[in-house]
């Protein structure tokens, strides 16, 4: 998975960096089929902004959160993150039984 960290009006230093790829890093350990993540950092006045974007396979996942200060906004969104790729991870499972339902497989033996 690629990770991309840029800041808009803001200087993003290499700890923040660190940080935010740690963060939205776990969700890999959730999905595997993420190709890349593009994290977007912005400070207006006194409100701090995480934005990011998860291409994965069959769709885009976006989220945005805001804080007190940086970290809280991305522990904010890698939360959001998480949530949202669980549930599309939950949309692309098959969830048909391999062998049947119980039922048809109780009738057959005797």
């Amino acid at each position: 998975m690629q990770i991309t960290v840029s800041g808009h009006q803001i200087e993003v230093t290499e700890p923040l960096r660190l940080y935010a790829a740690e963060k939205i890093g776990r969700i890999q350990k959730h999905f595997d089929h993420v190709t890349n993540t593009n994290i977007v950092l912005s400070v207006q006045k006194n409100l701090h902004k995480a934005e990011a974007t998860v291409h994965t396979r069959g769709a885009a996942l976006h989220a945005d959160a805001e804080g007190a200060d940086m970290y809280a906004a991305i522990d904010s969104l890698a939360d959001k993150l998480d949530r949202q790729v669980l549930k599309h991870k939950e949309k692309t499972m098959s969830h048909h039984r391999s062998e049947g339902s119980i039922k048809k497989h109780t009738q057959e033996t005797p």
